[in-house]
């Protein structure tokens, strides 16, 4: 008997992918187990390569599992957000627009494009969500996300990059702490109290950029506590468990008892870029684009 592949196969596979483990598939996907089994077992007779290795214990993907399960999230990615995009046309909208981005750039950049976009194209709607570095390429590769807005140095091929930001650094200290504008010179003058950092996971080169501001003064910090929030980075620094430095942008927005003095004679720079990907097929993304630069 012939058989040939169908969507269910699909979606089989990466019930399974996704759960490594049999049973917990069959439970989402509300079938028996011998027959999803069944379904698996079909599905790599038809294309002739085995997609799992099982045993009484684990179940792993192969080589050709990994790919096959990448290619397949792409692929529905795509589809959900194309039978979307469809139904938003009908109703008049011109798309939407799945923004990711670090917590900086909801400051100003963000703000300021929803409001000439709004002004120039008002039927494009928008979706954003705050994400690392790391996921925001992810899910710009995968289809997952428009745009990111991320402090990154260098990005995966296929995918463009430009920058739309140049932030000075400022030092973040508890509201009763002795520095303060007049008095305030170096970094080098909190050397010896702990630092709250984003986490090198927020952006890497943001980390390091921070560390070679410390080293360039003569101290390495030390480091205390670490975030990828900045709301929690600025309330333990009003609790007194330590200090911050942060893109001076970073200031506005929030309402919690520390001040921020911007680090004089320092040549660091916060870099913001927005990345794409150059084959995007969504057409709200070129209307963006136009007033993004």
């Amino acid at each position: 008997m012939s058989y040939q592949l169908e969507l269910r196969h699909f979606t089989y596979f990466l019930a399974v992918a996704e759960e490594l483990h049999f049973r917990k598939a069959a439970e989402r996907l509300f079938i028996s187990q011998p027959g999803l089994s069944r379904q698996i077992k079909q599905m790599e007779e038809i294309i002739g390569a085995e997609l799992f290795i099982r045993n009484k214990r684990n179940v792993s993907l192969t080589a050709a599992g990994v790919y096959l399960k990448k290619e397949l999230s792409y692929i529905f990615n795509h589809i959900d957000f194309t039978v979307k995009q469809t139904s938003l046309i009908d109703k008049g909208s011109e798309g939407e627009i799945r923004i990711g981005f670090l917590g900086s750039a909801m400051q100003t950049v963000i703000p300021n494009l929803l409001i000439k976009v709004n002004k120039e194209f008002p039927k494009i709607q928008f979706s954003l969500e705050e994400m690392s570095n790391y996921d925001q390429v992810n899910g710009i590769l995968s289809d997952e996300l428009d745009v990111g807005f991320v402090r990154l140095a260098r990005v995966p091929d296929g995918v463009s990059i430009k920058q739309v930001q140049t932030d000075t650094f400022s030092l973040v200290l508890p509201k009763n702490h002795f520095l303060n504008q007049e008095n305030f010179t170096s970094v080098a003058q909190v050397s010896k109290e702990h630092f709250v950092l984003f986490s090198s996971d927020y952006s890497s080169i943001y980390y390091d950029k921070i560390m070679s501001i410390c080293e360039d003064q003569g101290f390495t910090p030390i480091v205390s506590h670490k975030s990828v929030h900045a709301q929690t980075i600025f309330k333990l620094v009003e609790s007194g468990l330590g200090v911050a430095i942060v893109p001076t942008s970073l200031q506005y927005g929030f309402d919690l008892k520390v001040k921020f003095l911007e680090i004089p004679r320092i040549s660091q720079r916060a870099e913001l870029s927005v990345i794409w990907k150059e084959d995007n097929r969504n057409p709200a993304l070129a209307k963006v684009k136009q007033l993004l630069f």
